[in-house]
C-alpha cells in the first residue's frame, strides 16, 4: 500500500504544481485556516482584518472582510465542527468570535495581554489563547466568558489539545513539550523533544500522530497515544515555523525561511513534494478533505510593500 500511495501523491503534486496567489490583505498575512467543511478559507493579517474566501470547485473567491480588531490578527482558528464560526486572536488584547454567514463579530472577550496564538478544543466547547507574557486563557465558547487563566514560568510558543480532549500540550522555548491533564491542567509529563526552541505543534485528524517544529530545523513526528517520538524530518535548513497534516494524516507540510515548503510522507519521512516560494513561510494549512495546501509568505510587491497574498498549491492546473 505504501509504494502506490507515495507514487500517486507525487503524481498529484507534479500535475497540480501551480501556485495561485489571491490578494487578501494590505499587509503581511500571519495566519490561514480552512473551515471544517473545507468550503471557506480565512486569513488574518497585520492590517487588523480577516479575509474570508469561498472555495468554489477549483478556485477561491473573496467573500468578505471582517473588521473590528484594533491591532494585528496574529492567529485564527475555525470551530472544529461548525463551519461558520471563527475565533481570532489579536495583539489588541482581545479574542473575537465571528459568524462568517453574516460577516459579523458576535462576541469580544478582553484578555490580559497581546495574544499570539489560539485554538479550539476538539469538542468545540472551549477556546485557548496564549499571549506574549506566557499566559494561557481558557474561554467558555458558549458563554463567551473566561474560565481559567493559567500563567507559565517558561516561554510558551504554541498550544493544542489532543484529539481526545483530555490533554493539553504546550511547546516551550527550552525545547520541550509540556503535557497537562484537561480540564484540571495538572502537569503530566515533560517531553524533551528538541535541543532548541519548540515552535509549533499540530495533531493529525486521525488522532494517531502529532508533529512538532523546532528552531533546530527539524520536525519530529510523535505517537499521540504513547507520547514517543517515531521519526524526525531534517531536510529544512531554517527553523520549522509552521506545520500542517493532510486530512488523512498521511502527509505533513513544513514551512520555514527555506525557499521551499517540504511535504513529507508521515510514515517514513520521505519527501513527497516541495513547494517553491520566494520568501519565508510562517503559516500553512492543508484542506480538511483534499490535497490542497494554503499558505502565506513574507513576500513583497513590486514597490517593496507587503504583498498581503494568500497562496494555494495543489488545485488542478486546468482551471
Amino acid at each position: 500500500m505504501t509504494v502506490p500511495f507515495i507514487e500517486q501523491s507525487k503524481e498529484h503534486f507534479s500535475k497540480n504544481n501551480r501556485i495561485r496567489d489571491y490578494q487578501s490583505h494590505t499587509c503581511k498575512v500571519h495566519s490561514v485556516d480552512w473551515s471544517c467543511d473545507g468550503h471557506r478559507l480565512a486569513s488574518g493579517s497585520v492590517d487588523k482584518s480577516i479575509s474570508i474566501f469561498n472555495l468554489d470547485k477549483d478556485r477561491l473567491n473573496k467573500e468578505s472582510t471582517l473588521k473590528g480588531h484594533s491591532d494585528s490578527v496574529d492567529q485564527l482558528s475555525w470551530h472544529p465542527s461548525h463551519p461558520d464560526l471563527l475565533a481570532t486572536a489579536s495583539l489588541d488584547k482581545t479574542v473575537r468570535l465571528w459568524d462568517s454567514r453574516v460577516a459579523k463579530n458576535y462576541a469580544t472577550i478582553n484578555t490580559k495581554g497581546e495574544n499570539i496564538n489560539i485554538c479550539w478544543s476538539p469538542d468545540g466547547s472551549s477556546i485557548a489563547v496564549g499571549n506574549k507574557e506566557d499566559l494561557i486563557t481558557f474561554i467558555d465558547a458558549k458563554q463567551q466568558k473566561i474560565k481559567v487563566e493559567q500563567p507559565f514560568k517558561f516561554e510558551v510558543n504554541e498550544i493544542s489539545w489532543n484529539n481526545d480532549n483530555d490533554l493539553f500540550f504546550l511547546t516551550s522555548g527550552q525545547g520541550a513539550i509540556h503535557v497537562l491533564s484537561y480540564p484540571d491542567l495538572q502537569p503530566q509529563v515533560v517531553l524533551n523533544a528538541h535541543p532548541a526552541n519548540c515552535i509549533c505543534i499540530e495533531f493529525d485528524s486521525t488522532g494517531k500522530y502529532f508533529a512538532v517544529g523546532s528552531a533546530d530545523t527539524m520536525v519530529s513526528i510523535w505517537d499521540a497515544n504513547h507520547l514517543v517520538c517515531l521519526r524526525t524530518i531534517s531536510r529544512l535548513e531554517w527553523p520549522a515555523r509552521a506545520i500542517s497534516f493532510s486530512h488523512d494524516g498521511k502527509l505533513l507540510a513544513s514551512g520555514s525561511e527555506d525557499l521551499l515548503i517540504d511535504i513529507s510522507y508521515v510514515e517514513t519521512g520521505e519527501k513527497i513534494s516541495g513547494v517553491p516560494v520566494d520568501s519565508p513561510t510562517f503559516t500553512v494549512a492543508f484542506h480538511p478533505s483534499r490535497y490542497i495546501l494554503a499558505f502565506a509568505c513574507d513576500d513583497k510587491d513590486t514597490f517593496g510593500r507587503d504583498a498581503g497574498t494568500v497562496k494555494i498549491f495543489g488545485l488542478p492546473n486546468g482551471n
